[in-house]
Parts: structure tokens; sequence; C-alpha cells
């Protein structure tokens, strides 16, 4: 039976985990301490209870109980379950809920690369994607374009971000994800070479003129390519492409120097599919 609790104090301490969901900063520390993470939507919410993820709470508004979110709050048994209306959830998360329905849920135990690389042929790395949008739509082109699994470096934004969760719409949930490194120290060296030892091709995805066109048929014909996709703006640092085999760019006409990361990312998964 649902456990429906009705919010009448927006101090309330039950709900903190909700409270200013916009600021990122703040998030991210306390998702961090608390082992948790937001999912939002119902979609997004089903995919990680069918992945396997631990639900704690819910918070969704009067309306959605017994439509949007009936199936999700039956899914997840006796946890609270936060209701109230429009205004006041938007009060508490700190903008309107246009998919009325949050879920508070444990962090996954991530594996560790060697095993989630073991048999792997096309990886990619995500270097410092500071966006939470851009970092959710490159785990979409993954799992929808043949990636077998995502490394990101620890200097990356968290892909169990609440935006980057949603924008990804479950799938950070169904591809297998790990950090690369446990610190920033530790890449691009030893990244790298930990890569190449597991057999690993290294790409630096990078805007070089001298660089190896995407479609060269040398690449797509290598057995196992690890991806490196670099911040916005700045991109791949020196050091990282002269680490990595090959650095590669897209062909692009009418004088346009670059795409955003998350679409480069869906042209590159598809082109070096194996």
């Amino acid at each position: 039976m649902a456990n429906i609790i009705e919010i009448d104090n927006l101090d309330n301490s039950e709900i903190s985990i909700y409270r200013a969901l916009t600021d990122c900063g703040l998030r991210s520390r306390l998702e961090a301490d608390e082992s948790i993470f937001i999912a939002e939507s119902p979609k997004v919410i089903k995919v990680a209870l069918e992945a396997g993820l631990k639900p704690l709470s819910i918070l969704t508004t009067h309306k959605l109980i017994n439509s949007a979110a009936r199936e999700i709050i039956e899914s997840c048994g006796n946890i609270p379950v936060f209701t109230g209306s429009d205004e006041t959830l938007s009060g508490i998360a700190g903008y309107k809920l246009t998919r009325g329905v949050l879920c508070a849920m444990r962090r996954p135990e991530l594996p560790d690369v060697e095993d989630i690389c073991e048999a792997a042929s096309r990886i990619v790395v995500l270097d410092t994607i500071a966006d939470s949008t851009n970092v959710g739509a490159i785990f979409r082109s993954a799992a929808a374009l043949g990636i077998d699994a995502v490394l990101v470096t620890p200097t990356c934004c968290d892909p169990l971000n609440r935006r980057s969760v949603r924008v990804s719409m479950g799938t950070v949930f169904q591809i297998p994800w790990t950090y690369i490194c446990t610190d920033h120290k530790s890449w691009p060296h030893p990244g790298l070479e930990m890569l190449k030892a597991m057999g690993f091709c290294t790409l630096a995805m990078a805007l070089d003129k001298d660089a190896t066109p995407l479609d060269s048929p040398t690449l797509a014909n290598k057995e196992k390519l690890a991806i490196i996709m670099g911040t916005e703006g700045d991109g791949l640092s020196q050091k990282t492409i002269a680490g990595c085999d090959h650095t590669v760019r897209i062909p692009m006409f009418h004088n346009v120097d670059s795409l955003n990361v998350a679409a480069a990312s869906a042209v590159t998964f598809w082109q070096l599919r194996k």
C-alpha cells in the first residue's frame, strides 16, 4: 500500500533531498555524500526500476498520484510518497515540474573498468565534459548506436546528475559505465595506457587539419576502439591528444568549424560502429 504523505511544511527535513534542484553545486555535494541521485519523469524512473535500482522516496503532484505516477508508486512498495500542489512542489524543487514525478534513488555500485571493457569493442571516454545535457545526450547516442561502455574521467559532469539522467532517457541505467580513474591526476596518464593494455586503439576527437578523417576505412576496421571526447569549447588537452594512437576529425562543409560534442558523438558512434 502506498505511503502517501501530504507536504504542509516546505522546511520538512524529509524532503530536503528534493529542495533547490537547480543549484548544481549543492546537488552534487549532497548526492555524493548521501549516495543518492534524483530520477525525473515516469518513463525514466521506470527504466531505473527495471534496471534494479533501489527507490527511496517519491515526490509528485496530487493530480498525478492516480494517473502518470500510479504505476511507479505501485512498483515501489511502501516507500514515502510526498505530494502537494503544483505550486508547493515548484517551491521545493525551484522550478516547475513539467513531468510531475521525482524519485530519490540509491546510487548503484559502479563496476571496474576491466570488467565492462573485457568484451567491449567500442567504448567512449568522456573527458571533462561539463554540461549535464551533453552528458545525457551522449549516453543516449551511445546506447542507441552500438557503443558497449562509457568511461568517465573524474572531472566530467556526473552522469547521474538529475538533468543528465533525464536527457539520457534512462539509458544511463542501461549501458555499462564507470569512472576510468579515481582522481584527475590519473588522466590522461596512466588512464590511456590502461586502455591500450586492454587492446584498444585510442582515438582523440579533435579539430586538427592534419587529423585522420572520421570516414577513413582504417578506423572502422579496427577491432577495438576507445573514442575520447573532450570538454565543450576547449576540447581535449594537448597531453591527451599526444597520448592517443590517432587524432580524428569529422569532415565538415560550409566553413563550419565544429559540432556540439553531443552531436559529434552521434556522428562518430554511427560511423565507427562495429
